[in-house]
């Protein structure tokens, strides 16, 4: 048994079958069918089941469950909207502001490296805030704290900022809030992203205490931003294959991406296109 609607998992597989079409894979040299192919996929985002586990419940190989997994989150992930198309679509809808925020998605222990602004060798995909190794993710919330676009993943040893920028978030979220009167709310770890986010007053170095306009601000900040600290819970919440991944943290991205297109469906706010 599976709690997720059927028509989720046959939407999946017309995804799937388009795919097949495109790549000329001919009828009958499949070991799973278009709709089964799809309840693994799906069944793997739900309950983060071993590769081997699963091979054996659907009587494929531990490489053909990769194979196969690694076809439906391209063909997922693939659905996901342009930052700009998300932003419209929000502003087109009456949205007052957004809400941006970034996350470390855990993953195995990796050798690479990467150099400190120090000029240090560090570990890349390790965190020092949280500890562990990881892939950063940014994202982008309605008010109601559903997500409605994530970014490609990049080392976890960088901060949201540095990560909004080089992605080209902090451009898009300014642009919308110039262009489209959406703008963008977000924690301290964003100050200086430009005048479209709107970030907290930090404490004043010394000891010495904020005014009572700046306190007021970030009272303010703070009641309308803490929906958006249910985005992540919602997916990491609903598909547990995003708790800890074995897969390269550069393909973390497109997992978390294609998860979301999963939610979007279930939420029943896909494009009409869809």
């Amino acid at each position: 048994m599976l709690d997720v609607p059927r028509e989720l998992v046959r939407y999946l597989a017309r995804l799937l079958s388009a795919e097949r079409r495109a790549r000329g894979t001919r009828r009958g040299t499949r070991s799973l069918t278009c709709f089964y192919q799809a309840l693994l996929v799906i069944v793997w985002f739900r309950k983060a089941e071993d590769a081997t586990v699963l091979g054996a419940g659907f009587g494929i190989s531990r490489a053909t469950v990769y194979r196969y997994l690694a076809e439906g989150i391209t063909v997922l992930s693939a659905q996901a909207p342009d930052l700009h198309e998300a932003l419209q679509r929000a502003a087109d809808e009456g949205w007052a502001f957004v809400i941006l925020d970034g996350k470390l998605f855990d993953c195995d222990r990796l050798a690479e490296t990467a150099t400190s602004v120090k000029g240090e060798t560090i570990d890349a995909w390790y965190s020092g805030k949280h500890r562990d190794f990881g892939a950063n993710v940014q994202a982008v919330m309605r008010p109601d704290g559903l997500i409605i676009w994530t970014s490609p993943s990049l080392p976890g040893h960088m901060h949201d900022l540095s990560c909004a920028q080089q992605l080209g978030v902090t451009a898009a979220l300014n642009w919308a809030a110039a262009e489209l009167q959406l703008p963008a709310l977000a924690d301290a770890g964003y100050e200086g992203a430009g005048h479209g986010i709107k970030t907290p007053t930090k404490q004043p170095a010394g000891g010495r205490q904020l005014a009572v306009a700046n306190r007021t601000v970030n009272r303010l900040l703070r009641g309308l931003r803490w929906q958006g600290e249910r985005g992540f819970a919602i997916l990491v919440g609903r598909w547990k294959t995003l708790r800890h991944t074995t897969a390269s943290p550069r393909r973390i991205g497109d997992i978390v991406a294609a998860a979301l297109h999963l939610t979007h469906f279930e939420y029943r706010i896909l494009p009409e296109t869809h």
